[in-house]
């Protein structure tokens, strides 16, 4: 029969291979190290780097590409295998939430795509936070992080697949803030946060992959670097309203289009901010770093 895992087997990890490879063998890596990480024989790794290796349907392909960023990356900032296992097995599962791949594996299986969602349980909340945790630690040893942190301090949230309510989703306590100018945050905890979560679950009811935010300062340098970075990004305005209407209307945003940011421009009393947005926390690190990048 062909279960998810036979499924994972034959026809995502081969193309996630090679493409974990192409990203290891640009970052310098040799090709027997490579073939240590991905568990395969330096032959497969030069047949990968060759191109010989078969490309699933666009939307899949896309969403592969996604995961095999976010490992490398892990990988090269030197993240433990355990830390890259633990990660990678998430993702792969968290495919079968998608459209995509649901479509794809309907197909390959023989069964309905409604099946195909049912057929992975979600990860216990020990998951969402260990997640959190790995990609914080990676945010607060970005280099030039620190002059990202607004005044009001940034926070940095993630919710499992299922939350309905801000106590569902994991933030940072007390905000991120800065020790003797270098980034500081307590370990990330349920319930941390009621604003920046209920931005998640608002945002999460018109975009459901989308899980993560952190809030950064807004200037005319970041929102250059938001359009050199090649971040979709748009405006609102949430001076003058309650925490509520303000999440409200960040949220709004997203029925006419999936952003990676959401620009704020505050008001009397409220600071502009910039919204980073992911479908989790290491995309959402990896969106910062960009800007960083070109910054």
């Amino acid at each position: 029969m062909r279960t998810p895992s036979v499924y994972i087997a034959e026809e995502l990890m081969p193309y996630l291979r090679a493409k974990i490879a192409e990203a290891l063998y640009r970052a310098g890596f040799r090709q027997a190290r490579i073939a240590s990480y991905l568990g395969i024989t330096q032959a497969m790794v030069s047949k990968y780097l060759a191109g010989k290796y078969r490309v699933p349907p666009e939307g899949v392909s896309k969403l592969l590409d996604a995961v095999a960023e976010e490992v490398s990356r892990l990988i090269i900032g030197g993240s433990s295998k355990e830390e890259v296992l633990l990660l990678l097995s998430r993702r792969l599962y968290e495919l079968f939430t998608t459209e995509e791949v649901c479509r794809h594996y309907s197909s390959y299986a023989g069964v309905s795509e409604g099946l195909c969602r049912e057929l992975v349980p979600p990860f216990p909340r020990s998951a969402v936070l260990d997640e959190l945790d790995v990609a914080l630690r990676e945010l607060l040893s970005l280099e030039g992080f620190s002059s990202l942190i607004p005044e009001v301090r940034s926070n940095f949230a993630y919710a499992p697949a299922n939350a309905r309510r801000p106590d569902d989703v994991a933030a940072v306590p007390g905000r991120i803030t800065l020790v003797k100018g270098r980034p500081y945050a307590l370990p990330p905890e349920f319930g941390a946060s009621v604003f920046t979560a209920s931005l998640v679950v608002e945002v999460m009811k018109r975009r459901p992959s989308l899980r993560s935010v952190l809030n950064i300062r807004y200037g005319e340098d970041v929102e250059r670097a938001l359009e050199r970075a090649g971040l979709k990004f748009t405006r609102v305005r949430t001076g003058g309203l309650s925490e509520m209407e303000a999440v409200k209307t960040i949220a709004k945003a997203f029925e006419s289009a999936e952003w990676d940011a959401i620009v704020d421009g505050g008001g009397k009393g409220v600071e502009p901010l910039v919204y980073i947005f992911g479908r989790n926390p290491l995309e959402v690190v990896g969106k910062v770093k960009r800007l960083l990048e070109v910054m």
